[in-house]
């Protein structure tokens, strides 16, 4: 679906990104020098990275100054002497990149500025926009976070901070991700923030970042963080990161993410909606970090095992927070009726046709389609042997990147019986198969002329979504 993406010949280790910014501006070039260390997984005359920024300096390969050549959207690196294979190496890449104004008709801004500050949103193929990278969820990598700005400006990145420090009206903050991330999951944020720090709840580490005038009215939302953390540790098991917590953004656009660590939010989602709507939301957001950020998807033909996933767990917490604005059941009969209709127009559950658009990949078959195909599980096997599937999951592949098939594999394992032609069915077929259990549901035709639907609040899955692309 990304074909220009991602590199072969090697597998990165880590990620060290020192950013400067010059200013305390939203609107700014950064200044960039990206260090990645990295294994050889074949010998190497030269090797490619990712990246479309606005400049790139003299690159060093193990601190020798090597020869680099930067073509469309990919970087080769020539060494001065091939790399052997499964020896690890480091390239240094100086770079340059810019925040810029959110600009809704691009659907996502990838490193946007906002009256307090930047954030940036790299789903699914913009981090190489900003940093030299392997752009490919198959290939993931701890991260070290390195942000010199003008004291009195916060800085914050994925994962935990590690040392800060002050002299002559800058400061440097670092942060460790020391778990394997893809690098659509980086998030880079600077401005007048504030950052809320919980303490470790469970073992967890807490903390909040919001623009620093809307804390009063944010906080009754990002407070839910640890509830919402319980909730879903009672059905798929221990959270698999060190810390977690929202992003706020005072964006106009709006959109939600599950930056690895720190989902993004957009500050609208909680002063002007209720929490019948964001609660749910927040749900989804957090469930990624199960499904999508610690399993990530192997190939972005998989992103229903993040989607699918995220829309279950959204829709199982409203049913069990909100039961009078929420019927589980009635969600999935009415995905289920659209199934033929998403599958012409998108593609299989399991193989969407297109990813030119945001929209064509992140599609209702995605998300809606995902969690009717899991109910379709679910139904199969049965409540008790549907969850323990979903904590095998998250178990055996934690910290890895897994695709459709290891799904329908393991699946198979954990229900002692042969899955694949049932699951292929509902995940790779071109019609949506007959749901087990009801008979009665049936499947709007493709292009069929239907009585327009009465209206109706919108749901929180209609409402992620939107904000979200």
């Amino acid at each position: 679906l990304f074909p220009g993406l991602g590199n072969g010949g090697y597998d990165v280790q880590h990620y060290t990104l020192n950013l400067r910014y010059p200013t305390a501006e939203p609107l700014q070039t950064i200044q960039g020098l990206a260090v990645i260390d990295a294994r050889a997984t074949q010998a190497l005359s030269r090797f490619n990275l990712d990246f479309a920024g606005d400049s790139v300096g003299r690159v060093f390969v193990d601190g020798r100054p090597v020869q680099s050549d930067w073509q469309g959207e990919e970087l080769v690196v020539t060494p001065r002497r091939a790399i052997k294979n499964h020896r690890r190496f480091t390239v240094a890449v100086p770079y340059t990149a810019h925040t810029t104004p959110e600009d809704p008709t691009t659907l996502i801004t990838p490193w946007f500025a906002t009256p307090s500050g930047s954030f940036t949103a790299f789903q699914p193929n913009y981090a190489h926009t900003k940093f030299p990278s392997n752009d490919h969820p198959s290939d993931k990598a701890s991260y070290t976070l390195r942000f010199d700005v003008p004291t009195g400006t916060t800085a914050v990145g994925n994962g935990l901070p590690t040392d800060r420090r002050s002299s002559h009206g800058r400061t440097i903050t670092t942060f460790e991700e020391r778990d394997p991330m893809a690098s659509e999951l980086v998030s880079l944020n600077a401005g007048a923030l504030t950052v809320v720090n919980r303490g470790k709840i469970g073992g967890i580490t807490f903390r909040d970042v919001m623009p620093t005038t809307l804390v009063d009215a944010l906080e009754p939302a990002n407070a839910l963080g640890p509830a919402h953390m319980a909730w879903m540790e009672q059905r798929v098991g221990r959270y698999p990161f060190a810390s977690y917590g929202t992003l706020s953004a005072d964006s106009n656009a709006g959109f939600a993410l599950e930056n690895q660590t720190l989902s993004l939010y957009p500050a609208w989602l909680f002063t002007d909606l209720p929490p019948v709507v964001y609660e749910p939301i927040m749900v989804h957001e957090l469930s990624h970090m199960w499904f999508g950020d610690s399993v990530a998807p192997h190939r972005w033909r998989d992103v229903w095992l993040n989607e699918g996933h995220a829309t279950w767990y959204e829709q199982t917490y409203g049913a069990d927070k909100f039961p009078a604005d929420y019927d589980f059941e009635a969600a999935i009969r009415d995905y289920y009726s659209h199934g033929d209709e998403w599958r012409a127009q998108y593609g299989p559950v399991a193989s969407p046709f297109s990813a030119e658009n945001v929209l064509d990949l992140f599609n209702p078959n995605v998300y809606q389609g995902g969690a009717t195909a899991l109910y379709a599980l679910r139904q199969v096997v049965g409540e008790r042997r549907f969850y323990a599937i979903e904590r095998r999951w998250v178990q055996r592949y934690e910290g890895e990147s897994a695709s459709t098939d290891d799904f329908i594999a393991l699946a198979s394992r954990v229900a002692h019986r042969n899955l694949g032609p049932f699951l292929r069915d509902w995940l790779y077929g071109s019609k949506t198969p007959p749901m087990p259990g009801h008979p009665d549901w049936t499947v709007n035709a493709p292009g069929a002329k239907r009585a327009a639907p009465k209206a109706k609040a919108p749901t929180a899955a209609g409402l992620e979504r939107l904000a979200k692309r």
